[in-house]
């Protein structure tokens, strides 16, 4: 069995483990961490007391795994439901991880605000995809369909948060147990 990384391109944690670890070999699933929480009762810590004391440990992440400073896009955290549906054609495209990737870079490399359609049509080319088809794609209901689908299979799993690592049956959740 494969294992599989669920993962949303909104979360810092995520960028650090897909820019430091050899995920190719990984079925990457994209949910929304935003319906999750709303499955799990729980928010965001970006929108919380210990947001800078986060932000100041993923920067020094960063700095440990030798990869760029982090830029934080503005605002931070956003709405990632167009990135996350995006991510979807990018499968449908047989893309996903190149554009998963090229997202996750322009969020937090680059302080890219993938809230906004544009950077997600942006990360779409990059990767030779479409834009106009892209985002003719994510407002079709059966995508946003499949990423709540996935979010709920995802929860009644066992996951929680993301990235989540799923080896058969057992779940690694965040950047400090992927590695």
């Amino acid at each position: 069995m494969k294992a599989a990384l669920y993962f949303d391109v909104g979360s810092p944690y995520v960028y650090l483990s897909a820019s430091r670890l050899a995920l190719d070999d990984v079925e990457w699933k994209p949910i929304s961490l935003g319906g999750l929480f709303k499955l799990t009762g729980r928010s965001s810590w970006g929108l919380s007391d210990t947001r800078e004391a986060g932000m100041a440990e993923i920067e020094a992440r960063a700095a440990r795994y030798g990869l760029p400073p982090v830029r934080w896009p503005e605002p931070w955290p956003g709405h990632y439901l167009g990135a996350m549906r995006a991510c979807l054609v990018a499968d449908e495209g047989g893309v996903l991880t190149d554009f998963a990737r090229t997202a996750l870079q322009m969020g937090f490399v680059e302080g890219r605000d993938l809230s906004l359609v544009g950077e997600v049509l942006e990360a779409a080319a990059r990767v030779r995809l479409d834009p106009e088809y892209v985002f003719e794609r994510i407002t079709a209901p059966e995508i946003k369909q499949r990423l709540i689908a996935e979010t709920a299979a995802a929860h009644a799993r066992g996951v929680f948060g993301v990235p989540t690592l799923a080896v058969g049956q057992r779940l690694l959740w965040g950047d400090d147990q992927l590695g």
